[in-house]
């Protein structure tokens, strides 16, 4: 049977074609980004122009999408200082009182740079750190110099007064900022001077000298910001620039120890007395002044002196512009405000005085040859020769802006005299032994004396105004501010005194040896004693009256006996017979008593109601060596005269900035 062939078919059939996309969430107007301009975008509604953006968005990759959010972050940044009033700007930043901080916001833009360019905000500054209105030292002011770089050795030694060179308030903030930096952990050694002298001159001055290099010890100090004067018992005075550290010249004339030395600032206020009887228009001052020791008849040893010298002392009349040196500048405030200080400032701490507006420099100094001499700095020629007490002349003072200096000495007698004029103007009776210490604020002076007494004196007058009894053995130390006088000695104890009643109005005790050391200040007492302990003393009123008004921290820097104390508003330097110079800082309290400090300070401290401040150990200023005789310090210099090897040196150290130093 045949096969039957096939019948199927097969037909090609079509796939269904694609479906296309969904639409997206964009409008169908916005189906292209070419169908749309900046200009129209531009026109168009907020909803959509938002809507075309997330469609742009929607179609951009991951990079595309950093690249945006990099550029918007840019754009959204605002500068809020620059939309306010340059004034405003100016106060909001006033607000951050960290220099550190108010750098960093001057990086931030143009704008803020120039805003923290502003010297009102310096100034600003100036106040909040304390660089304006110190008690011990006006660091913007005396910060305020610009002196001329010099490479002549002539002129470091014997530095000139250049004129005032006015700086901005960030430049002396700078400068201010980076010496209180550097008292805390720099400092620069300028010199290291051996003081010991080959020859000694003998009571008699017509013999030759006497080989004696062991008696360079010294005796008493006074420092500025100019010049150093170290007086030692070989009868030598040496002076030194408390700039450069540079050996200036030797004062030679005492024929035998010199034991107080002072130093008179060139320029300052001429406070004659009709000046401020006319200044402050007041009979009583006007009585005074005519009372005062200048309007003395007595004839002074001026007229021998040449014209140079009359010059140096201010005798020979001078232009005003001249009577103010570089470091002095005029005082532009009202005469009323001038002189307002005039009868109670107390003498400095560090040795000197305010001149009375004598162009140079001046040393009066004091020693075993019983004879006062008047020492100009700039030529190192002995003016006047005053002679007058019959034993060692121990202590002496200058009164600030005015020619008085007072003198205390062994043959039981204060004297005071005119330097200016070269002459006696009285003498002070009543100790009935050796006159150890005095101190002077204003027309007043205190005497301590081994008599076991103080005495406050009218300088004017020659009055006695109190005899201070109560000490039970010699006083060797007092100090007065013109309301309170301080006195301690023997007996280890310390008395504070009322300058107008005389009355005892505390006893301080803590030392266990010979108080040797004391120094006022309106609100603080610092004690040093043989024991090595260096005690203080808050003198504020207390927050709450109830409680006791007296705080005492005790500090024992040292393992014997206490050789200088100096403190201010800022720091306290210690030295000690143990051969250390020690540094502290005052940190204002919080109310709780302060712990420890450490075993560089051995402090502890007696809490008697809230803690109105303390000092803390900060460091050692020098390496130790086998004694230290004598320290003093300015704002940006510290002396300090010690035995190393058995032989006495003089270091000077300054804590100015090191591109200033360069220029001085």
């Amino acid at each position: 049977m045949a096969s039957t062939p096939s019948t199927t078919l097969f037909m090609p059939i079509a796939s269904p074609p694609t479906p296309a996309p969904s639409p997206g969430p964009s409008s169908p107007r916005f189906s292209s980004i070419a169908s749309i301009s900046r200009h129209e975008f531009s026109i168009l509604p907020p909803a959509q122009r938002r809507q075309y953006l997330c469609a742009i968005l929607n179609d951009c990759t991951p990079d595309e999408l950093s690249f945006i959010s990099t550029t918007i972050s840019s754009l959204l940044k605002r500068d809020f200082l620059r939309d306010l009033p340059p004034e405003l700007g100016i106060y909001i930043l006033s607000f951050l009182d960290e220099p550190g901080t108010l750098l960093r916001a001057g990086r931030v833009s143009r704008y803020w740079n120039g805003l923290v360019a502003d010297d009102w905000l310096w100034k600003h500054l100036c106040y909040i750190h304390g660089f304006v209105g110190d008690s011990r030292a006006q660091w913007v002011n005396s910060t305020s110099i610009m002196r001329p770089v010099s490479d002549d050795p002539e002129s470091l030694s014997h530095p000139a007064t250049p004129p005032l060179v006015e700086r901005s308030y960030r430049s002396r903030f700078k400068t201010a900022f980076v010496t209180l930096s550097n008292w805390r952990h720099g400092g620069t050694l300028l010199r290291r001077i051996p003081l010991a002298s080959q020859y000694h001159l003998p009571n008699d001055a017509m013999q030759p000298p006497i080989p004696n290099p062991s008696a360079a010890v010294p005796t008493s100090i006074a420092l500025d910001s100019e010049w150093l004067v170290i007086g030692l018992a070989n009868s030598r005075i040496h002076i030194f620039s408390a700039r450069t550290g540079v050996s200036c010249r030797t004062l030679v004339g005492h024929t035998a120890g010199v034991w107080a030395v002072a130093l008179v600032k060139g320029g300052g206020e001429n406070v004659d007395l009709l000046d401020v009887a006319d200044s402050l228009g007041n009979m009583q001052v006007s009585e005074q002044m005519a009372n005062s020791p200048s309007k003395d008849t007595t004839t002074g040893l001026d007229q021998y002196l040449s014209s140079a010298m009359r010059g140096a002392l201010g005798l020979e009349p001078f232009p005003k512009s001249h009577r103010h040196t570089a470091s002095h500048p005029t005082n532009t405030a009202p005469n009323s405000a001038r002189f307002s200080g005039y009868a109670d400032r107390p003498s400095d701490p560090s040795g000197t005085a305010d001149g009375w507006g004598q162009p140079n420099a001046l040393v009066v100094s004091g020693g075993c040859d019983k004879d006062l001499r008047v020492w100009d700095v700039k030529s190192g020629f002995c003016i006047y020769v005053l002679k007058g007490h019959t034993s060692t002349i121990r202590c002496l003072k200058v009164l600030h802006n005015r020619p008085i200096a007072v003198t205390g000495s062994r043959d039981r007698t204060l004297r005071v005299w005119d330097i200016r004029r070269g002459r006696l103007l009285r003498v002070l009776e009543g100790h009935e032994q050796s006159v150890r210490s005095l101190d002077v604020c204003g027309n007043k002076v205190v005497s301590g004396s081994y008599d076991s007494t103080c005495r406050l004196w009218n300088i004017d007058t020659g009055e006695c105004i109190h005899v201070l009894r109560g000490h039970f053995h010699q006083i060797y130390t007092v100090a007065f501010d013109g309301v309170r006088i301080v006195s301690g000695g023997m007996d280890t104890t310390v008395r504070v005194w009322d300058a107008e009643t005389g009355a005892c109005t505390a006893l301080l005790q803590g030392h266990t040896a010979l108080v040797c050391q004391v120094q006022l200040s309106p609100t603080m007492l610092v004690t040093g004693g043989s024991d090595g302990r260096v005690i203080s003393f808050s003198l504020a009123p207390p927050p709450d009256p109830s409680k006791p008004s007296v705080f005492m921290q005790r500090l024992v820097p040292h393992d014997s006996s206490v050789t200088g104390l100096q403190f201010d508003d800022r720091f306290l330097v210690t030295g000690g017979n143990d051969g250390r110079v020690r540094l502290f800082e005052y940190k204002k309290g919080n109310g709780t008593v302060p712990a420890s400090a450490g075993a560089g300070s051995a402090m502890a401290a007696t809490h008697a109601g809230d803690v109105p401040g303390n000092f803390e150990y900060v460091r050692e200023l020098t390496d130790a060596s086998e004694s230290v005789w004598k320290i003093a310090y300015s704002h940006e210099t510290c002396a300090i005269v010690c035995k190393r090897a058995g032989k006495t040196q003089l270091e000077i150290w300054s804590f100015r900035p090191k591109e200033t130093q360069t220029t001085t």
